[in-house]
């Protein structure tokens, strides 16, 4: 097991005993979620894909794809053609809060489920067969494989959907809906009722992360526009009315759903996301919340803390009489050991087993805690040869 892997396992099994909260049991089908379950992923720089835990057990997507539906309609339509429908102000309400703006009949935002109904029905056109397609195939692209709707979670989703209908209702009394409200409503439900995995999500997350381009499939999914808008919309709204005290803890914006998903971005290092159906009193995962502002403070990820230097480190391989020398300047960060890893990889796998090679770290600025134990898990897997001279 790697470094980084090791260390989720290790996380994993720290947050396991939280059993407070439970699955959410006003759409039938999520309340018969085993709430035992839970899993965790990473997705870095390279496209390595870290999950740990139940991490191949498949849930619905729920509220985590209004970010990502979001992002279609922003390629669609523009920011400003989305801006004249929905607004980007934290609402400090619950999510499904029947609940406008004066004066505009606008939703708050897009994330909670009146904002998301709206960017729905600005998705394409046609009938929900169609729309959803599209849905399907741009959410499909940011996981990087083929997404699918649980057909029974849609159905008892649509059973008991009366207050998202209201909801629709009133958006079209507005004049805020384009087009009929069965076809943006049932549409919705569809797209809420997309399977994913942990993976899934960790993936679809550092696609945000990276700019717009998927670091798996190397493919570009959305414009880095795009990408920017929708991470500025999560910073502030992704979390419900738990938004501000998760930007104060965390600092990482995210989004969360109530069949236990929940999905975190580091801008330009990594993707995170966990899954553990036990919700609090907002419909955010108690684990999934434990777990992700560990592993944020631990790899110093909160946006807003102070940095001296960017945090992947300038590294320069050197030839000394001693031996080969990886020297690393700069700010050593989660994004940053996952490069230094992959060089000295290389370097094993290239070199004959007697080689020396020394990494310089002494003339790092600043070293993250996290990172550093990681680089030296590292070295403990790495031939006799290869050693690390750390700060004095």
């Amino acid at each position: 097991m790697d470094p980084i892997t090791a260390l989720l396992d290790d996380l994993l099994d720290e947050i396991r005993p939280i059993d407070t909260g439970a699955p959410a049991d006003y759409i039938p089908e999520l309340a018969e979620a085993d709430p035992d379950r839970f899993a965790l992923a990473v997705v870095g720089p390279r496209g390595r894909v870290r999950p740990v835990g139940d991490s191949g057990h498949e849930f619905t997507i729920q509220s985590i794809s209004k970010p990502f539906v979001l992002a279609l309609a922003l390629e669609d339509r523009g920011r400003e053609a989305v801006l004249e429908r929905v607004g980007v102000e934290p609402s400090g309400e619950p999510f499904n809060a029947i609940s406008l703006e004066a004066g505009t009949g606008r939703p708050a935002n897009p994330m909670v489920n009146a904002g998301a109904i709206a960017t729905t029905s600005l998705v394409g056109e046609g009938e929900v067969d169609e729309r959803m397609a599209r849905i399907a195939a741009k959410l499909s692209d940011f996981a990087g494989r083929s997404l699918w709707v649980d057909e029974s979670v849609y159905a008892s989703e649509a059973a008991t959907g009366d207050r998202n209908r209201a909801l629709a209702h009133l958006l079209k009394s507005n004049g805020i809906l384009l087009g009929s409200v069965d076809v943006a409503v049932e549409t919705y439900f569809r797209q809420c009722s997309l399977l994913v995995t942990v993976r899934d999500l960790a993936v679809m997350g550092a696609t945000l992360a990276f700019g717009g381009i998927n670091p798996v499939t190397r493919r570009r999914v959305v414009s880095e526009t795009v990408a920017r808008d929708v991470l500025s919309i999560m910073a502030s709204c992704g979390m419900y009315d738990y938004s501000g005290e998760w930007l104060l803890r965390v600092g990482l914006p995210a989004k969360s759903g109530v069949s236990g998903g929940l999905l975190a971005v580091a801008p330009s290092q990594f993707g995170v996301a966990a899954f553990s159906p036990r919700l609090d009193a907002h419909g955010n995962s108690v684990r999934g919340i434990a777990a992700v502002e560990t592993l944020a403070d631990r790899f110093g990820m909160h946006l807003l803390e102070s940095h001296d230097t960017i945090a992947a480190p300038a590294v320069r391989v050197e030839e000394s009489p001693e031996g080969r020398v990886i020297r690393l300047d700069g700010e050593l960060g989660f994004a940053g050991t996952e490069r230094v890893v992959g060089v000295l990889r290389e370097l094993a796998a290239s070199l004959p087993s007697d080689a020396v090679v020394i990494v310089d770290a002494s003339e790092l600025g600043r070293t993250h805690p996290a990172a550093l134990i990681t680089l030296r898990a590292e070295f403990e897997l790495m031939p006799d040869g290869f050693r690390l001279a750390e700060q004095r």
